[in-house]
């Protein structure tokens, strides 16, 4: 941007002042026609703010596909692209299964485990509540906890769970500095 200018303007383009803009031949200096930059590049933005976290629930017959196809439903039904997602999130005991680390692998993530009372903490944020669950674990949702747990303390859900026969998904997002989660 020209100093003193409108930020419209890419650098390097001397404009008199008041910014008038000119014509060849009105008196405009030699050179190239000034260029506006264009919109800003949405994907520059998303890579600004934190991945997105699937956190996942899932039964132990649940197949790596089922998991994997899960989160790519949830990741397209908030409207976000597979390269945002950071990672996959379970309850710590079932992180080293062999189904989610596949669905992991085929996302191109890691999986995070989380321990009983991260769960729990985050747990009081979700939406979403399963008697079944919140029996065995303790939370009413363990997609929702898991994301939100992942996400950090100012983490936000941005889609609560979805299910499929064997795996439940929920996504969350970590704020960013000015608290924003979208």
């Amino acid at each position: 941007m020209v100093a003193g200018g409108p930020p419209f303007l890419t650098r390097g383009v001397p404009f008199p002042a008041p910014w008038v803009l000119r014509t060849p031949g009105e008196g405009a200096p030699p050179g190239p026609p000034p260029r506006v930059a264009s919109a800003p590049d949405p994907s520059a933005a998303d890579a600004a703010r934190p991945p997105v976290i699937a956190g996942v629930g899932f039964r132990h017959a649940t197949g790596a596909e089922e998991i994997a196809a899960l989160v790519r439903d949830a990741l397209d039904r908030a409207g976000f692209a597979a390269g945002q997602l950071g990672a996959l999130a379970t309850a710590e005991d079932r992180a080293g299964e062999a189904a989610v680390q596949a669905a992991a692998a085929a996302l191109g993530v890691a999986v995070v485990g989380i321990g009983v009372e991260d769960l729990r903490e985050a747990g009081r944020r979700g939406l979403t509540r399963s008697g079944r669950i919140e029996a065995l674990r303790g939370v009413g949702s363990l997609a929702e906890a898991a994301a939100l747990a992942a996400a950090g303390p100012e983490g936000r859900l941005v889609l609560a769970r979805i299910a499929s026969p064997g795996a439940t998904c929920a996504l969350a997002r970590a704020a960013t500095s000015a608290g924003d989660t979208a």
